[in-house]
């Protein structure tokens, strides 16, 4: 086992930066949410298989096919202002229909976690049985669309010792740390950005001093989930495929990531991201790639029973975004 780890060492740490840094993206949304509402929307990891279907419908409207280069980059910046944008906006209309009439009537967290289950069942099924056979044309029993053929042209860019890096995953690793940097010079330098922290901070305080709660809960989704949709486009990039279910075991993993960084913690994602994708491909590297998944939640067991604030310490009752 030891042997097949150092021979695949530098292969698993390209692949889990790059799968790193798509759980990172995801778990923005998770840990932004919680740090103002405290709530763990579990219907966004739905949020981002709407995302990864914008993204097939990009790619199938533009005919895109054999696509690399300077050209791949374009692209995929195509692929995520549309994933951005039709994630982003489900996020809202989410808000606005599954958790503001509870927030409104006062409603516990735990009628809000049920409302989040629901909702991220309602828009499986909504994918599964209604949307995909009537927007792609595939059978209601398949409930999944595979993509036809391939549109990226997988292309070396550079090497480390015998190992290659690919162009997809690049692009992946480097999107991802400039979004993460943008949101965080977002979040600290910007107006809507310090009423953002004002209300994960204390929010009955930041009504007094003027703040716009339901204003800042909608940017808060809008921002997540264009991140997911940004995310989205990036996973279609590398896989090219989707299906109904996508989200579910990502969105679980990109959860786990944000617990393992401090979550509330915009950083901790990026690190709870980027740690959580390194342990799983070293794990699978080392047990075997069967073993992958349950490397991953024993991760977070271990975290959630030895430093339950994550990796960068930050406390649940003072998160901060």
């Amino acid at each position: 086992m030891l042997d097949n780890f150092l021979n695949q060492f530098w292969p698993s740490t390209v692949d889990g930066l790059a799968l790193g840094s798509i759980y990172a993206l995801i778990a923005l949304g998770y840990t932004m949410v919680y740090g103002v509402l405290r709530l763990i929307n579990f219907a966004h990891s739905e949020i981002f298989m709407i995302g990864t279907f914008t993204s097939l419908a990009v790619v199938g409207a533009f005919g895109f096919s054999e696509i690399g280069g300077i050209a791949l980059v374009g692209v995929v910046l195509l692929l995520a202002l549309a994933g951005g944008l039709a994630s982003g906006a489900s996020a809202v209309a989410l808000e606005y229909l599954a958790y503001r009439p509870l927030r409104k009537r006062g409603a516990g967290r735990l009628a809000a976690l049920i409302s989040a289950i629901g909702a991220s069942l309602f828009l499986q099924q909504l994918f599964a049985r209604v949307l995909i056979p009537w927007w792609f044309d595939v059978p209601q029993e398949k409930g999944a669309l595979p993509v036809q053929g391939h549109f990226v042209v997988r292309e070396d860019v550079f090497a480390i010792g015998d190992f290659v890096v690919r162009n997809d995953k690049l692009i992946i690793f480097l999107a991802a740390i400039l979004m993460m940097v943008a949101l965080d010079q977002f979040v600290t330098r910007t107006k809507l950005g310090r009423g953002i922290r004002a209300t994960a901070q204390d929010p009955e305080t930041s009504v007094l001093m003027g703040v716009n709660i339901d204003r800042i809960v909608t940017a808060t989704f809008a921002i997540g989930g264009a991140m997911a949709g940004a995310a989205a486009a990036l996973y279609f990039m590398r896989f090219e495929e989707t299906n109904y279910f996508v989200g579910f075991l990502l969105g679980i993993k990109a959860f786990t990531a944000a617990v393992l960084g401090g979550i509330g913690n915009l950083r901790g994602a990026l690190v709870g991201g980027l740690t959580l994708g390194l342990i799983e491909m070293y794990g699978s590297a080392f047990f075997g790639s069967e073993w992958k998944d349950v490397v991953a939640f024993s991760v977070l067991v271990l975290v959630l029973m030895f430093r339950p604030t994550g990796i960068l310490g930050e406390s649940l009752q003072q998160a901060r975004v």
